[in-house]
């Protein structure tokens, strides 16, 4: 017997031929019980879309799903035109921020002109432009801005690091000031917020620090579909409450000057000497045409208020039922309050006995009006005592001094003004 017949060669298991006939065959027989492979993806092209093209995007959140695409007409009172110049300037100043930037607008006198503020005044005596970054990892932002811009932070949170300035930053209102910044000839303020904090305080008005100042006009920079979205609630919000503190019948101006004033409802500045005392009535009476552009197209949608765009008389059914619609739908936040102050004074009916009659009895209650002035002044107060308190960590010292002495100037200015 030959010794090759002694030594048996070792048998290949079934599952090593199988291994072995998939690796050298040169087909494949895919398996019926196994979903079927994904075609490659192809290459996109991109766009040379400027990434500050005023379109509203849907919002991608770590915390959030992505809202669908708005109507193109959705929101369409929010984007205020502005000059081309200034467009131009406000936009080329945002593209120079590398950290990333989710929302963005640009407000105040610098932007749309005030009493006493001539927006196209230049750079060494006209007002710092104010600018308010909406993104969505705070201490991101910071570090990156922070390597690109060092000079824009003072030198101890430099030191510190971008994790204290977010930290700070979530502090009172949720914001970050850095003020006194030359940029592209002129001098700015920008102000730091993440998108959740911001659209929970256009919903719900936490705060009123950032959804009093949307109150009032700006210029969207760079859009974003869900502050849009949650704006248009905020102004609408702004309508009822104003609406509630109105008589049957009013002009426009005072509807406006109601709106601009809530936000300084309870804010220690307008105590102090820190701020023009006649602030509200200088917003009102120079931007007039933006105010009714913001606003005319929400009144008229409100159920009992009448207002023709040919004239600025406008009227409102003040009936118990029609302000009790209003009411309920005023933001969470001012709603609790409100419902605690009757609550407290024990002349209401019980919530819980009969909810509708309890809207009705507060709504045609008298005194609603004083009792919503002193629940957004407890709003406002504390978050706005904090920010002003949170400037001397986030300026430093002597930009504070700075920032302080210009703001002193406009009271004195304010009240030579009422004076006169």
């Amino acid at each position: 017997m030959m010794l090759s017949t002694l030594v048996r060669q070792p048998r290949a298991s079934p599952v090593a031929a199988v291994l072995v006939r998939s690796l050298t065959t040169e087909t494949y027989t895919p398996n019926p019980d196994l979903p079927p492979p994904l075609p490659p993806k192809r290459p996109q092209a991109k766009t040379s879309r400027s990434r500050l093209y005023p379109q509203p995007r849907p919002a991608v959140s770590h915390q959030h799903q992505a809202l669908p695409s708005l109507p193109a007409s959705f929101g369409r009172n929010q984007l205020l035109p502005v000059s081309n110049s200034k467009r131009a300037l406000l936009e080329s100043i945002v593209e120079q921020f590398d950290a990333p930037i989710r929302y963005a607008f640009a407000y105040g006198s610098g932007v749309f002109e005030q009493d006493g503020y001539p927006v196209e005044s230049s750079a060494a005596d006209g007002p710092m432009l104010d600018f308010m970054f909406a993104v969505t990892h705070p201490a991101h932002f910071h570090s990156i801005n922070m390597q690109q811009h060092p000079s824009h932070y003072t030198f101890h949170t430099r030191v510190l690091g971008s994790s204290y300035v977010s930290k700070v930053q979530e502090f009172g209102p949720g914001v970050w000031f850095n003020a006194f910044i030359p940029m592209a000839g002129v001098t700015i303020k920008y102000g730091v917020t993440t998108v959740d904090n911001l659209c929970s305080d256009l919903l719900n008005w936490r705060s009123l620090y950032l959804a009093g100042r949307m109150h009032k006009p700006l210029r969207i920079i760079k859009d974003d579909a869900r502050v849009r979205l949650t704006q248009q609630v905020n102004l609408t919000s702004a309508v009822r409450a104003a609406l509630l503190t109105l008589p049957a019948d009013f002009s426009e101006t005072q509807l406006f000057e109601r709106i601009a004033g809530i936000s300084y409802l309870g804010d220690p500045r307008m105590m102090l000497p820190a701020e023009n005392r006649g602030k509200v009535a200088n917003i009102v009476k120079h931007q007039a045409p933006q105010f009714k552009e913001l606003y005319h197209r929400l009144v008229v949608g409100l159920p009992g208020v009448h207002w023709p765009s040919h004239t600025s008389v406008i009227q409102q059914d003040t009936t118990p039922h029609a302000r009790a619609a209003h009411l309920r739908k005023l933001p969470s936040n001012l709603l609790t309050g409100v419902k605690n102050n009757y609550d407290r004074s024990c002349t209401t009916p019980s919530y819980e006995a009969d909810e509708s009659a309890y809207w009705i009895r507060l709504a045609g209650d008298e005194r609603l009006p004083e009792a919503l002035g002193e629940e957004l002044r407890k709003i406002v107060r504390y978050p706005a005592t904090i920010q002003s308190l949170k400037g001397i960590a986030s300026a430093g010292v002597g930009k504070s001094v700075r920032y302080g002495a210009a703001k002193i100037g406009k009271w004195w200015s304010g009240s030579d003004g009422q004076s006169q």
